[in-house]
């Protein structure tokens, strides 16, 4: 099994933001992204995965893309829009987002992003997030505040602080942050809920962690979302590498050719 340092996630998403957004002569922030797609997620979606991380997921099924941040082309906002509209328009979709990376980092391209399907109010924005810099930073959730059409689903890794360091690497003062965002949401009038790993988890981390978002907002455990690994096998790897074995998992049914 690896032994490292602890990341700090904070210090880590802004290394991260040097390298995958950039700054225009006009003020506007691009960002890396490496794919635009439609997906079977939410009952159908279009999705622009972007480039850039602040946790080190040992079960992340995009961490060879992760792990290099300098791979994908620079969009603005707008063309970032343009894309998922057009696919949104071609299939049907009515939800967009932005996946296989942490979209929070580079927020101000994130911020127009989800103003201009704001504007647009044809569709649903959906802001996956691992939350840490929502719960490090209240003036983020304050910004998401003003968005009508948005719903952010917070991606908590694991059930405590312990579970959460092993799975991501990170210091475990960083599963604190992952609450406080939902706090912060919650306390500005967002639209969310809680997405928890639960591959790593006993039945008792699991009801304490409940109890734990049950004192944020009852909301929580009622929208609370049940999160399992799937076993693509570059996902199987990386857990053989750190010496983890998930209590439960799931096999793809299919294995797209980019992730193989």
């Amino acid at each position: 099994m690896h032994h490292r340092r602890l990341i700090d996630p904070i210090a880590l998403s802004e290394a991260t933001e040097r390298i995958v957004a950039r700054r225009r002569i006009d003020e506007g922030l691009d960002r890396r992204y490496w794919r635009f797609r439609g997906g079977r997620w939410y009952g159908g979606i279009a999705t622009a995965d972007a480039v850039g991380c602040c946790l080190r997921c040992v079960f992340c099924w995009s961490w060879r893309i992760r792990d290099n941040p300098y791979t994908g082309v620079f969009y603005s906002a707008r063309d970032v829009w343009v894309k998922l509209t057009d696919i949104c328009v071609r299939r049907g979709y009515s939800q967009v987002r932005v996946s296989g990376c942490e979209p929070t980092i580079a927020f101000d391209h994130l911020e127009e992003l989800i103003g201009l399907f704001d504007s647009d109010r044809r569709y649903l924005f959906v802001l996956e997030t691992n939350g840490i810099l929502i719960g490090a930073y209240k003036e983020y959730a304050e910004r998401l505040s003003r968005f009508k059409k948005l719903h952010v689903r917070v991606s908590i890794k694991g059930c405590n602080s312990e579970e959460f360091s092993m799975l991501t690497l990170a210091d475990p003062r960083g599963f604190e942050l992952q609450l406080n965002a939902l706090k912060n949401l919650i306390d500005e009038g967002v639209s969310c809920h809680p997405a928890v790993m639960l591959s790593f988890s006993d039945s008792t981390s699991r009801y304490k962690l409940l109890d734990r978002l049950k004192s944020i907002d009852d909301r929580l455990v009622e929208d609370f979302e049940e999160e399992y690994v799937f076993l693509y096998p570059h996902v199987e790897v990386k857990l053989r590498e750190y010496g983890l074995k998930p209590r439960i998992a799931f096999k793809p049914n299919y294995i797209p050719e980019d992730l193989i």
